[in-house]
């Protein structure tokens, strides 16, 4: 089992075990909504995701998008978009032991800070 939840740990959830992929987001949203220069998220299947406990608040970050955080600490930890309701994205630094899941793929490069550029 995969889990993790927010900083002040009212909210927590579990993933089923399996092979995921980690991918580094630079779209201007993630960014800014992280405060972050990019976010690492661990692409879930849907139905492999849960909440273990209290329900998270949810933010509509665009149109088809929905960004669930925690009401009592505004942790970000997850990104649905209707372009794949088939998965689920979960902010990799939510999870207990992130070092499990090194991101192999960078999307939105576009918009990429230049200074994150060979970070890795």
């Amino acid at each position: 089992m995969i889990e993790g939840g927010c900083f002040c740990r009212r909210i927590r959830y579990a993933i089923d075990d399996g092979t995921y992929t980690a991918a580094n987001c630079h779209c201007t949203m993630c960014r800014r909504i992280h405060a972050a220069p990019y976010v690492t998220w661990l692409v879930v299947p849907a139905g492999r995701f849960r909440y273990t406990g209290e329900l998270p608040a949810r933010l509509v970050s665009s149109p088809g998008g929905t960004r669930d955080y925690c009401p009592s600490c505004a942790t970000h930890f997850t990104c649905v978009n209707a372009s794949h309701p088939d998965r689920i994205d979960v902010a990799a630094g939510s999870l207990d032991s992130p070092e499990a899941f090194e991101p192999r793929v960078d999307v939105f490069t576009d918009t990429r800070l230049p200074w994150t550029v060979g970070l890795r």
